[in-house]
Order: structure tokens, then C-alpha cells, then sequence
């Protein structure tokens, strides 16, 4: 599976989802390549944290790799790894649209105070734009970053609904400190110590969440063929 992490809008998490979903994948037995697609190089310095933390023990591979040959390194390693997670960052550039071109799933994290409705529009812009290149590629949305009070995360939530091009998740990961604290260690919030039972638990609905639409869309096209 070729899953990228991206979307227009910078400050929603997109390296924070990526990276978890790597070492998440990784802990399921699954061979993991991280392509860092983004120039602010955010995954690669998760990265060199972990390996620091860990001892070099990693646990995935990672690259880092930008522009228009994307997809097409993308293609070669996909047939050597069995999952590819991209992060290609919060633009709307070469990069992403390259990644876009041969992924099966475009996961798309929205923070609920920065989700303005043209964000949405610009996004599924994109993916008006990338799909008769990508005729099967996946789009799901989901909210990241989401404060416990205020009414921000069920307007997000009825927003990403109504959206024809995205298919949205309501599985809300929280704005907590743990997933930071994680991160600037280089480990997925499965891995910290001491454990923050309640982000492990929605990390982990959120990703039950996306295999369930990738399993339902199996099923689909079974029946359509």
C-alpha cells in the first residue's frame, strides 16, 4: 500500500500522522519505507531523533526524495517494501502531485481553528485535478488536533461531510502534548513512555477507521469486476 500524508494547508500534523502511521505499520510486522517529500524535511529529522533514541534501530527505512521523478522511485520501491508512507507537507506542489499520481490512499488531516472552506475547496481542487491520473486513488479526511471544548470540531466534522471528493473519518485525534513530546524523540505515541492511553487509543480507532474504508472499497470493486 502507497499511502501519502498531505493537503494545502500548513499546521494540521501531516509529518505527526505520517510518522505514526509508519511506526504503527511497522508494529504490525509490515517491511516500511518513510518518504520524506517535504523540504521542510520534517520526517527526516523525526528520523535522526529515532535514531538517536533507538540506537539506529529504526525499525523502517527512510528517504528522502522531491520533485517530478517522485512517482517513479516511488513505483520502484513499492515493489520492495509492502507499505510506502509519504509526507509531501502542507503545499500544493510538484511533489505532492507526483505522490498523488501513484498512491492508493491520500490521507488528508484537518485542525479544526485552521480549517477555513476554501482549504476544503483547494483540496478537493487537487483532487479533481490528480484523479483521471489516479483513477482509484482513495481520499480520506479526518480531524487532528482537536480541542476537548468549543463546538470546532463537530463544525470541522459537518463541514468534511458534505465533501464529495473526500471521504471523511470520524475518528478525531486530540491536541495533546504527548503526541509533541513523542515526536521530539522520534518515537509514534504507541512506543513513548509513560503511555498516554487515551492518544494510543484514538491513533488506534483512526487507523481501524482506515483500513475499514480500504476494505470496504476491496470489496467493491470485487463486486464491480
Amino acid at each position: 500500500m502507497i499511502y501519502t500524508v498531505g493537503g494545502i494547508k500548513g499546521g494540521s500534523g501531516k509529518t505527526t500522522i505520517a510518522t505514526n502511521l509508519t511506526v504503527y505499520l511497522t508494529r504490525q510486522g509490515r517491511d516500511v519505507i518513510l518518504v520524506d517529500a517535504d523540504d521542510q524535511e520534517s520526517a527526516t529529522d523525526f528520523t535522526s531523533f529515532r535514531h538517536q533514541s533507538l540506537g539506529g534501530e529504526l525499525g523502517y527505512t527512510a528517504v528522502k526524495i522531491t520533485g517530478s521523478e517522485l512517482n517513479a522511485n516511488v513505483a520502484r520501491l513499492a515493489k520492495k517494501y509492502d507499505d510506502v508512507v509519504i509526507d509531501t507537507g502542507g503545499r500544493d506542489t510538484v511533489s505532492q502531485r507526483s505522490a498523488l499520481s501513484v498512491s492508493q490512499v491520500y490521507l488528508v488531516p484537518f485542525a479544526p481553528r485552521s480549517l477555513d472552506i476554501w482549504t476544503l475547496r483547494k483540496v478537493e481542487a487537487l483532487i479533481a485535478e490528480m484523479t483521471p491520473f489516479n483513477p482509484g486513488l482513495l481520499c480520506l479526511t479526518f480531524i487532528n488536533k482537536a480541542d476537548a471544548r468549543g463546538t470546532y470540531k463537530e463544525d470541522t466534522a459537518d463541514l468534511l461531510r458534505e465533501s464529495t471528493l473526500v471521504h471523511f473519518i470520524d475518528t478525531p485525534l486530540g491536541n495533546r502534548i504527548s503526541f509533541a513530546n513523542a515526536s521530539a524523540l522520534g518515537l509514534g505515541i504507541i512506543e513513548v513512555k509513560p503511555t498516554d492511553d487515551k492518544a494510543i487509543a484514538e491513533l488506534t480507532k483512526l487507523y481501524e477507521g482506515i483500513h475499514k474504508v480500504l476494505k470496504d472499497s476491496s470489496k467493491k470493486k470485487a463486486k464491480t469486476t
